[in-house]
């Protein structure tokens, strides 16, 4: 468990302009103190103080974008060689990696409202050499791909951003193959997180199969399956 192994998480929900930082303690899941940095160089390092002035001589742990999470991630979500699509990748903490175990011969599409965080990551993704990257920018609740067109999809603290979540993962729903897995990340301390309870309603609304949670109180991924 990991409130065994920290007493508090840092959570990272990030922006094009901004990063916005919670603190939680690991025991009980309360958000402790929440606070915003630049999404530069300045940011990060605002960031590391804030940790250290909140939580000095204390076990922490980074919940998104430290240690290779967005591996993990990977490894729970697709195999290699399959088509994925990422629905909000920001600024593409979870994308590389992703990109990376589906291999050159899958491909991961990536879909945000915002075409500036599209930009940013595909130039992150040519830094990186990862020639299986494909953006599209558009509208969540109209996603422009035809029907069962990918093996896996996911979105990490995005769901609850958007106006129309029901429509939302009706669209996903059909855009997956029959049996496609969807994996949606959440984080205590954002103000749109989307509690399991809530997710696992609406999934199994819009036709997905709830197959499991993993991860503390605090934060989540959960596994959805299209029947």
């Amino acid at each position: 468990m990991v409130a065994e192994r920290v007493d508090f998480v840092v959570g990272v929900d990030a922006h094009r302009d901004e990063h916005a930082l919670a603190l939680v303690e690991a025991a009980s899941g309360a958000l402790l103190a929440e606070r915003r940095v630049a999404s530069d160089g300045g940011g990060y390092a605002q960031a590391l103080r804030f940790a250290q002035e909140q939580a000095a001589g204390a076990r922490l742990w980074a919940l998104d974008g430290a240690g290779h999470y967005g591996a993990g991630l990977a490894r729970y979500l697709s195999e290699r060689g399959e088509t994925v699509l990422e629905v909000g990748p920001g600024t593409g903490y979870y994308s590389l990696d992703v990109a990376r175990w589906i291999g050159p011969a899958g491909t991961l599409h990536l879909f945000d409202l915002q075409q500036e965080m599209l930009d940013h990551t595909m130039r992150r993704a040519r830094a990186a050499r990862l020639e299986n990257v494909e953006p599209r920018q558009g509208d969540a609740r109209e996603l422009p791909y035809e029907d069962a067109t990918f093996d896996a999809g996911f979105l990490v603290a995005v769901l609850g951003e958007i106006p129309d979540q029901a429509r939302a993962l009706s669209e996903l729903r059909r855009v997956l193959r029959p049996g496609g897995r969807l994996v949606v990340g959440e984080l205590a301390g954002d103000p749109h997180m989307v509690t399991g309870r809530a997710l696992r309603e609406r999934g199994e609304r819009a036709g997905f199969r709830f197959e499991r949670r993993v991860g503390p109180r605090f934060g989540y991924f959960a596994a959805l399956r299209r029947d």
